[in-house]
């Protein structure tokens, strides 16, 4: 144990016995005709130390975020690139020892500027395409059982939680669409070596390429316009497709991220398994929660602000007649903010309420206002339920976190005077996997909520 020091001794300086003796005894001032001491030699600065392999360099922070198995380097954690000049394109990654991490897609435009594809070098291009199209096979066959039950579209790849990082395609009847989201994607080899995969596993009647503009800007991509990669006679640019029961429509000329939300499907049947009398589907889209909720609920309301959207729902609505034909439904284009507050200022009250909005925080700078948004739309939800009544709510932004999502619910009844009793905590449906390496593979979060 090393023994406390007073602030008395703190105060003075320690001295060796060595020290003493010379201040007692003070050298002899030296003579004019002694030689001049020397003078000290000037400190060595050891020169910096460049990387003795071609390839990137990246920072202990990043070496332990890629050992505890996610796959993403930042723009900032990169400390060397040989050659200096070097192309995007793939490229073997080094902690600061020179260990080799694997083989990295390599874009120096990009902030996310390396995704780790494999744990080893790989040797050229041919490997390359041989792994991809091997996870490609992979991964289409973990969907293969949900499209036999009678589902015809899903997410056939999720990028990293697929380890295929810069890579979705979703399945939408006949029609597939694909995205790429990186630049050392961007080539004419991966696109065919893809295509063979799903015309061969999958036999797809069009396969299209829909490039996400805000992807292709923080990748400083181009942005061409959605090219035919495949067909079998004229391409299709929509389609029809089933899930749990019930047909959509997909248009690839229109809607959001590659089309439908397919991550929904499982919490559509779920929030149908609980939803009961009248029914309100906030930021409804294209009608996915409010038609599932038409099957139990005698009357729903869907909500959006875009027309287009509100637009294709009726379609959806007309293509399943039949089978909602006991249900009334109604849709209103309106600002989900503004008809919540001026519905429950004017007391009115559902039995069921889906609250299902775009993602409010895009970065973690729009964290605080987004947490604020998810409340304010819970809180006028909450108060519009009756007791007994079901409240559906969601969160798709990975920024805020589960543990995030569930207070901000939570002080929102306690602000509405509600008391909630959670039937269901939920996430995304099971094609689009969880990595727990990697946290923003888990972005959508699901309660369901009986309140009293």
């Amino acid at each position: 144990m090393v023994p406390l020091m007073s602030s008395s001794q703190k105060s003075r300086p320690a001295q060796s016995p060595y020290s003493a003796r010379t201040q007692q005894n003070p050298a002899p001032r030296p003579s004019a005709k002694s030689p001049a001491p020397a003078p000290a030699p000037a400190p060595q600065i050891p020169a910096p130390q460049l990387p003795t392999h071609p390839g990137i360099t990246i920072s202990r922070r990043a070496a332990d975020r890629l050992l505890a198995g996610h796959v993403w380097v930042y723009r900032s954690e990169v400390e060397a690139i040989s050659p200096a000049e070097r192309p995007a394109g793939l490229a073997p990654v080094y902690d600061r020892r020179g260990t080799l991490f694997g083989t990295a897609l390599f874009n120096p435009d990009s902030e996310i500027t390396l995704r780790l594809l494999a744990a080893e070098e790989l040797p050229d291009e041919a490997a390359f395409l041989a792994l991809l199209q091997q996870r490609l096979r992979r991964a289409i066959g973990r969907r293969k059982a949900q499209l036999a039950a009678g589902h015809s579209a899903c997410r056939l790849v999720f990028s990293e939680a697929d380890a295929l990082p810069g890579i979705i395609a979703d399945k939408y009847g006949d029609l597939i669409i694909l995205q790429l989201a990186s630049k050392v994607l961007d080539t004419a080899a991966v696109r065919a070596a893809i295509v063979a995969v799903l015309v061969a596993e999958l036999a797809p009647a069009t396969i299209l390429e829909r490039p996400s503009p805000r992807i292709r800007e923080l990748e400083q991509l181009s942005a061409p316009p959605s090219a035919v990669l495949y067909a079998q006679g004229d391409p299709l640019t929509h389609s029809t497709f089933a899930l749990n029961g019930l047909l959509f429509r997909f248009d690839a000329e229109a809607g959001q991220k590659t089309g439908a939300f397919l991550d929904q499907r499982e919490n559509y049947a779920a929030a149908a398994r609980h939803a009961h009398g009248q029914a309100l589907d906030i930021c409804t889209y294209q009608g996915g929660f409010a038609l599932h909720l038409a099957q139990v609920c005698p009357r729903v309301t869907g909500v959006d602000i875009s027309r287009a959207a509100l637009e294709v729902a009726e379609l959806n609505l007309a293509a399943n007649y039949s089978a909602l034909a006991a249900s009334e439904v109604d849709w209103i284009e309106a600002n989900a903010f503004d008809l919540l507050r001026d519905w429950s200022d004017a007391g009115n009250a559902y039995d069921t309420i889906v609250l299902d909005p775009p993602a409010f925080a895009k970065s973690k700078r729009a964290l605080e206002g987004a947490l604020r948004g998810y409340k304010e739309l819970n809180l006028r939800a909450l108060k519009m339920l009756r007791p007994g009544g079901v409240l559906v709510t969601h969160s798709c932004s990975h920024h805020v976190s589960l543990a995030d999502f569930t207070e901000v619910v939570r002080a929102a009844a306690a602000d509405a005077r509600r008391r909630v009793r959670l039937l269901e905590r939920r996430g995304a449906a099971s094609d689009h996997p969880v990595i727990l390496n990697i946290p923003e593979t888990e972005y959508l979060k699901c309660l369901i909520l009986e309140v009293d």
